[in-house]
């Protein structure tokens, strides 16, 4: 008999459906051949510390590091939990063949090998591996099974995930739980500290530290007008200064000038692409959820999901935003499936589409291709699936068509000794936009442009009288008194990007893509983060914006570890477990590195007075000087001071 192991109950009975095993038992189908069956997500989980020994059940400076000689995992669950791994293990027991059929993805990999493991599996293991749950993807997939060896890589990188996870999680909370949370017993608080969910909430905090320490500049522009087209005066600066810095100067600038013609220097047109906003990666269609229907990353993730549950999406925990060659063929059956609910799918059928490097490139993508429709009757879908189903839908629509034909108009003025400069742009052709014009409200307009919440209609986007090089004309300088504005809360889809790059501030598309191998997580594993710390209640959201609690500063302020806190040590980790998922870096170097970086933590901590309560006085905190630790209350007369 061959044993076949689903993720979830809902994928499990689907696949039963295809392979013709329709007798229906407790925990499994069965029929043609194959018992199908399935978890419920993770089943099994490494022990908790006081199970591997007694030493560790009490929390206790003393018994830090804790670094298991060898980690071993349990089935963890309710009864029902326990009930299905019988199941299963019982299934496997009988069984000539397992197929694993969870989710294509490391974290379903490691579910499944745990599973086996934990089951005591004997027999050969093959992996099924599709990018839908369709029909026609299930039946490919079954015949292009491979040995369960061709994924150790992946699922070395999963276990090593996990064990990071639990190695500087454990010991991190423990250490700075000890040593700094108020309170004591029962009663104290817990201060969580994790690999990914600290460098986020730092991110957070520094962000709202910039923004509260913010002191702005009040600086002034110098604009003309003339032929009712602002111009922008261009004067030298050093980076980072302002040309004029007071009114008084301002004035006599604008004084010079107002009785001089202005006189147009050059008229530059350049003709321009733009193409085509990129298919969807799962960060990028959180980001634009979050952006257009205020969506949280958990909420979107939820959705998208459950669209791939229904066999309308591909598989959504994704990290590109590219299409595998072996895609190409298949995409006029795709938009054939969808031209009753997308009109502008119409001038595509029967066309012959572009196959460009920007959609479809090999080497872009690993195990999974982006985000795209199966192809299926988009029906039976609630009204915020719907919404998400419309981006999806409406991108993968759109890289199929023309690209978007503009005109780049760049005008340069000069009065008396000062330069002008204006820029516009025309849409010659409109391309892939035309996807975008709807009135139906349900659909998203094009994420490439503007908001209307911040729309500024500016100089850059408009389209330009007709100049002429040589022309002259009388003109209305004016001076604009400007004061620089403190950067932005993180709002949730600020914040994945953040998470993406590795807290760099990056909005090409191209430039996002290379750094997305040191960002900090995963696509799939993001939301969760940022709700742990909602949970957590480190972090707040007030309309869109996220705000650091008191809790969550403080604890950014206690930890004195870098490797904590810093979004790009922490994404250079997550480089190295792509390296090891591509078996270009071993687990077990790995791993010693995880050791060495949890002792570290733990020493760093054990060694820092800062934070303890005065031993004199017991009533202030010891605080960190230039050379020695001292007392708050050394203003009250606590003579409390130790060099370090």
């Amino acid at each position: 008999m061959i044993v076949c192991v689903a993720e979830k109950p809902s994928v499990g009975a689907y696949i039963a459906n295809v392979l013709g095993a329709k007798q229906k038992h407790d925990g499994y189908f069965e029929g043609n051949g194959y018992q199908v069956t399935w978890t419920f997500g993770h089943l099994c989980a490494l022990l908790d510390p006081q199970e591997y020994t007694e030493q560790w059940k009490a929390w206790t400076l003393s018994s830090l590091p804790m670094i298991p000689s060898r980690f071993s995992i349990k089935v963890f669950g309710d009864a029902g939990v326990h009930k299905q791994f019988n199941v299963i293990k019982n299934l496997i027991d009988q069984a000539d063949e397992v197929i694993n059929c969870g989710d294509a993805g490391q974290e379903g990999e490691l579910i499944q090998r745990w599973v086996y493991q934990q089951a005591g599996c004997k027999c050969p293991v093959k992996r099924l591996w599709v990018n839908s749950l369709t029909e026609e993807a299930i039946r490919d997939g079954f015949q292009q099974l491979k040995d369960q060896s061709e994924y150790q890589h992946l699922y070395e990188a999963g276990m090593m995930r996990a064990i990071g996870d639990w190695l500087l999680g454990m010991n991190a909370t423990r250490a700075y739980t000890i040593r700094y949370a108020r309170g004591s017993g029962r009663d104290r608080q817990v201060l969580s500290v994790g690999r990914v969910q600290t460098p986020t909430l730092a991110l957070v905090v520094k962000r709202q530290a910039e923004i509260e320490n913010f002191v702005p500049r009040t600086y002034w522009e110098l604009k003309t007008n003339y032929r009712d087209t602002l111009f922008s005066a261009q004067i030298p600066v050093e980076e980072g200064e302002y040309a004029i810095t007071s009114e008084k100067q301002g004035q006599a600038l604008v004084d010079s000038i107002k009785d001089l013609p202005l006189t147009i220097t050059s008229v530059e047109k350049k003709k321009g692409t733009e193409y085509a906003p990129k298919l969807y990666d799962l960060t990028s269609l959180q980001v634009d959820c979050n952006k257009k229907y205020s969506f949280s990353a958990e909420q979107t993730l939820q959705l998208i999901q459950s669209l791939y549950e229904k066999r309308l999406t591909t598989y959504p925990r994704v990290d590109t935003t590219y299409l595998s060659d072996d895609i190409y063929p298949k995409i006029p059956a795709t938009l054939a499936g969808i031209k009753d609910y997308y009109p502008q799918v119409a001038p595509l059928i029967g066309a012959k589409l572009p196959k460009s490097k920007k959609v479809f490139d090999n080497k872009k993508v690993t195990d999974h291709h982006a985000i795209i429709p199966t192809g299926q009757r988009p029906d039976n879908m609630t009204a915020d699936e719907k919404k998400v189903y419309d981006l999806v839908a409406l991108h993968f629509i759109a890289v199929f068509y023309p690209d978007c034909e503009v005109s780049n108009t760049t005008v340069l003025a000069k009065a008396g000794d000062i330069d002008f400069k204006v820029t516009g742009r025309e849409v010659l052709k409109p391309g892939w936009r035309v996807v975008f014009e709807t009135s139906d409200p349900r659909t998203p307009r094009d994420p490439s442009t503007p908001s209307e919440e911040n729309d500024d209609s500016s100089e850059e986007t408009r389209s330009l009288p007709a100049f002429v090089k040589g022309e002259s004309g009388p003109h209305e300088p004016v001076l604009k008194e400007k004061t620089t504005t403190p950067p932005k809360y993180y709002t949730e889809a600020t914040l994945l990007r953040a998470m993406e790059t590795a807290g760099k501030t990056v909005e090409n598309d191209e430039l996002r893509e290379a750094m997305k191998e040191n960002g900090i997580g995963r696509p799939s594993t993001r939301a969760a983060i940022i709700e742990k710390l909602y949970q957590r209640k480190y972090i707040v959201k007030q309309g869109k914006s996220l705000r650091a609690t008191e809790t969550g500063i403080n604890l950014i302020h206690l930890i004195i570890s870098p490797l904590l806190k810093s979004a790009e040590l922490t994404g250079l980790w997550e480089k190295k477990l792509r390296e090891i998922e591509r078996g270009e870096y071993t687990a077990q170097d790995f791993l010693v590195e995880l050791k060495e970086m949890t002792s570290g933590v733990v020493r760093d901590v054990k060694s820092n007075k800062a934070g303890m309560l005065c031993p004199v006085c017991r009533q202030g905190l010891i605080i960190r000087g230039n050379t020695r630790y001292g007392c708050s209350r050394w203003r009250e007369g606590c003579t409390y001071a130790e060099p370090f």
